[in-house]
């Protein structure tokens, strides 16, 4: 046997094999490839995902056309349901009397509710992205990072479709343009990569142990309702926002707000804390991951 590294990210291992050319009486033995995942922590085969980014634009673009296959409004839904969602909160803020720091109430939940509702899509597609492409994973190899990867990219169009109608908020209600909203690929970055992080952990899970999938809806909800979406997160205590900073969304919807509205500005500290809990849960679910890489295709 003999093994023949082939790149950083996978090895062909070639075995002499007997088969019916052989005993036909025909000379010289054939060689089966074996190809497996690159060994190593941290191999993430970077450079195959790079070699790969066909297969990961056509299962981005897979997942958006089964989103909106038979519709009769398409994209538009993309725009409605988190419309909806701020008219239903802005009806329960006005009845409840809820803070909005001075600003438009609608603005207020439309610009925390346009990461989230990414945030929450993105959560809930790559947490059962390996499951759901198991035929594809079983048949053929790649890397498998582009699954879940493919996952968190594809609400990223219904993201860029719905910020239009923040942008006719910002119009509507004549708020100034100023430099904050520079900082908002920063935040969206932060959302991504959060998304990136729990996503690899639920996926890989939820390959291994199917309960997973089903507690994905509760994670989402209760990660909705733990975050700052219809709620100012000046309303906890100062000695609690440090704790509660360690929800990375709370950053980020901080974030948006911030540029938007140009209120007051995320504090330093707990802004640095969220980056880096996303930092630790990021590196953490890419060794998980990799680890699970090697027995992914036998237990889907």
């Amino acid at each position: 046997m003999s093994k023949t590294p082939v790149d950083e990210g996978f090895a062909l291992e070639s075995f002499p094999s007997t088969t019916s050319s052989q005993t036909a009486g025909k000379p010289g033995p054939e060689t089966i490839l074996r190809i497996q995942p690159g060994r190593g922590l941290l191999n993430l085969d970077l450079q195959a995902v790079w070699e790969f980014r066909e297969l990961l634009y056509f299962l981005v673009w897979r997942d958006v056309k089964v989103r909106y296959k038979q519709t009769v409004m398409g994209a538009v839904w993309a725009i409605l349901q988190p419309l909806l969602t701020t008219l239903m909160f802005v009806a329960i803020g006005s009845y409840a009397n809820l803070s909005s720091d001075g600003s438009p109430y609608s603005v207020f939940v439309y610009a925390a509710l346009l990461p989230m509702s990414y945030f929450t899509q993105a959560i809930s597609r790559s947490g059962l992205s390996l499951v759901t492409d198991s035929n594809l994973v079983r048949k053929v190899y790649f890397p498998r990072l582009i699954i879940p990867l493919a996952a968190i990219t594809a609400p990223l169009v219904d993201f860029f479709v719905s910020f239009w109608v923040l942008v006719a908020m910002i119009g509507w209600f004549r708020l100034p343009l100023h430099w904050p909203l520079l900082m908002l690929p920063v935040f969206l970055l932060i959302a991504i990569a959060t998304a990136l992080a729990a996503g690899l952990w639920l996926s890989a899970l939820n390959a291994r142990y199917r309960d997973v999938g089903h507690t994905i809806p509760f994670l989402t909800q209760f990660w909705f309702f733990a975050s700052p979406v219809f709620y100012s997160s000046s309303i906890f205590p100062e000695k609690w926002r440090l704790l509660y900073s360690l929800n990375p969304m709370v950053s980020v919807i901080d974030g948006f707000r911030w540029a938007v509205l140009g209120k007051q500005a995320p504090a330093v500290v707990p802004m640095v804390l969220s980056t880096a809990v996303v930092g630790v849960l990021l590196l953490s679910g890419i060794v998980f991951f990799k680890r699970m890489e090697q027995i992914i295709a036998d237990v889907l």
